[in-house]
């Protein structure tokens, strides 16, 4: 085990054991016999790939009942968190053994936590970063929604396993990785703005290991073992950090909640929505540009006046995001998060004149933290995962309306609220240019 994994491991809620490595399935039984003081006794869930993948052994390994999840549209919905529960209690002595990816482990994590009980996680794809994260990210009543529940207490990946799964899994885990590059300029813009303080600890759980996890996407996409080690291992790391500070803050800025709005859309191509990672690396490239346009722009000459009489009071922004989600399953969504974080002329004004001064040593760092546009979308390429709004199935325009969408449906600060406040620069669908 790394120095960074050992260090995160001891400040993580829940997760106990992280065991990344070459044949280590072998290890679950003892791994869940040291880490859950029961009778032995396991229910592996699985769905029929990721029992072809690991389950089947995993369940042969530990001598386990099982549930088969067979329903060819299964998603992180919430009717399928109460079948696995229900599946679940049945078997009130068993450890739930969650095997496969983000869907069955998002299942097994709510399911389980409903019940009151631990559980372990076999990861059979590095698809993504939620295998270690504190929540679950569910569809419910139409609205994609992080419930707070734990993360697992075992996790267990096995290289071998993962190098098998299909390809664009993992580039769907790479990019999800990538984003946590914008992820964190977006931390910054807020800690610097005085909105939301970096959590140095957390900070440094993500952050420290990933550009030497990003460095080589094409090994990463090949599954050279070094390489798909410490691409694991960052995945992990940023789930931790969401464990330490039960927030997903450290990992997660404005280039997740494109995802979220398109999953909340029901987004598909060909009847098939596209991966979580596929979204978020989309939308971290359209973010990256949007950031390499606002470092040019000399925001410490802002006009404050002038972003202040633009700004809408509570009740024109309350409208504007009844009219954007009007027609929608959550049509209050926005009203919500948008209220959280409106502020009034006043406190607008304080905190421009507070981005104003620091502007100048603060886009020094944000631009030592970000990467180009173009070297964005150059390691998206090489490991095999979308680059362009069109590739997977939305058209500019939509990408377009998609930005004021994004922007309301999450209360957290990001550079899209910056841009609105400041009207830097010209993304927004129906807002004015603004203030030069």
């Amino acid at each position: 085990m790394s120095e960074r994994l050992e260090s995160a491991l001891r400040v993580a809620r829940d997760t106990r054991e992280c065991v990344i490595g070459e044949g280590v399935l072998a290890e679950v039984p003892a791994i869940i016999g040291e880490q859950f003081p029961v009778n032995g006794e396991a229910v592996v869930v699985a769905d029929p790939r990721t029992w072809q993948a690991a389950g089947a052994q995993v369940a042969a390994l530990l001598r386990a009942q099982h549930v088969l999840l067979e329903d060819d549209g299964l998603y992180a919905e919430m009717r399928y968190v109460d079948r696995v529960a229900a599946a679940l209690a049945r078997h009130p002595d068993a450890v739930p053994v969650a095997v496969g990816s983000g869907t069955i482990n998002d299942l097994v994590k709510l399911a389980a936590h409903r019940l009151h009980r631990p559980y372990a996680a076999v990861t059979t794809a590095a698809s993504m970063d939620g295998y270690s994260a504190y929540g679950a990210s569910i569809t419910d009543q139409g609205a994609k929604q992080t419930f707070a529940c734990p993360a697992p207490r075992v996790i267990v990946a096995d290289l071998a396993v993962l190098r098998r799964a299909p390809q664009d899994m993992t580039a769907s885990g790479y990019a999800d990785l990538f984003s946590k590059i914008v992820a964190g300029a977006d931390w910054m813009l807020a800690d610097a703005l005085g909105v939301e303080a970096i959590d140095a600890r957390a900070w440094h759980i993500v952050q420290d290991g990933l550009p030497a996890a990003l460095d080589d996407p094409a090994a990463v996409r090949e599954g050279r073992s070094a390489a798909l080690h410490d691409f694991v291992e960052g995945l992990m790391l940023g789930g931790f950090a969401m464990q330490a500070l039960e927030s997903s803050r450290p990992a997660s800025g404005a280039e997740h909640q494109f995802s979220h709005l398109w999953d909340m859309e029901h987004h598909t191509v060909d009847g098939r929505a596209p991966s979580h990672g596929f979204k978020v690396g989309v939308a971290t490239h359209f973010i990256a540009g949007v950031y390499e346009r606002l470092l040019a722009v000399p925001l410490d000459r802002l006009d404050t006046a002038a972003c202040c009489a633009a700004w809408p009071t509570w009740p024109e922004a309350e409208a504007r995001a009844r009219r954007l989600y009007a027609g929608t399953p959550f049509p209050e969504l926005g009203v919500v998060e948008t209220r959280a974080k409106h502020i009034d002329r006043d406190a607008l004004a304080a905190q421009l004149e507070r981005l104003k001064r620091v502007w100048p040593e603060l886009k020094v760092r944000l631009a030592a933290q970000l990467l180009p546009a173009s070297e964005v979308a150059r390691r998206l390429r090489l490991a095999g995962a979308p680059v362009e709004p069109e590739e997977i199935g939305i058209s500019r325009e939509r990408m377009t309306a998609s930005v004021l969408k994004a922007q309301h449906i999450r209360r957290r600060f990001t550079v899209l609220d910056l841009v609105l406040r400041t009207h830097a620069l010209p993304i927004f669908g129906d807002e004015k240019k603004g203030t030069e």
